[in-house]
């Protein structure tokens, strides 16, 4: 994809974007969980220790929303993006420790166009989000709405 802004005829069933990555730091883990995810396994390294993954761990809301950065620099932002209907499926498969670097990638699965609104298209995107090992942390499954070339001229 180009310098110019992505449209929805820019995307392509099996394409893949990559998002970037994010280091995943201790103060940061505290202070989300502080304001949004209190629990003591994201506050308090004792409690994470004597808990179930024996040490401290950031919410899974916080990597979701660790790769919403990920994804709105990296794509949203440079697109004609529309907003989405809602997340299908969010699955969360390991822990996210401090420490962490989190890559994200976006998979096309799906692409049509509006029936009922034919100047935008709607995108099914799978997204991954691996840690410095690799090993899968998050998935996440949506679709996001955007908008044609031709509209967005």
């Amino acid at each position: 994809m180009t310098n110019k802004k992505i449209s929805f005829d820019d995307f392509e069933v099996g394409g893949r974007i990559e998002l970037g990555s994010k280091d995943v730091t201790r103060d940061e883990v505290i202070a989300f969980a502080a304001v949004y995810d209190a629990q003591p396994m994201h506050l308090d390294d004792g409690a994470a220790r004597d808990g179930m993954l024996g040490a401290m761990s950031a919410s899974g809301w916080h990597t979701i929303a660790m790769f919403m950065r990920l994804l709105c620099d990296n794509l949203l932002l440079k697109a004609h993006s529309l907003g989405s209907p809602g997340i299908d499926k969010v699955r969360w498969l390991r822990p996210v420790f401090p420490g962490d670097r989190l890559t994200a990638v976006a998979e096309v699965m799906e692409t049509r166009a509006s029936k009922s609104r034919p100047e935008l298209g709607i995108v099914r995107f799978r997204f991954t989000v691996t840690n410095q090992s690799g090993e899968a942390v998050m998935t996440m499954e949506n679709p996001i709405m955007f908008a044609t070339r031709e509209a967005a001229a």
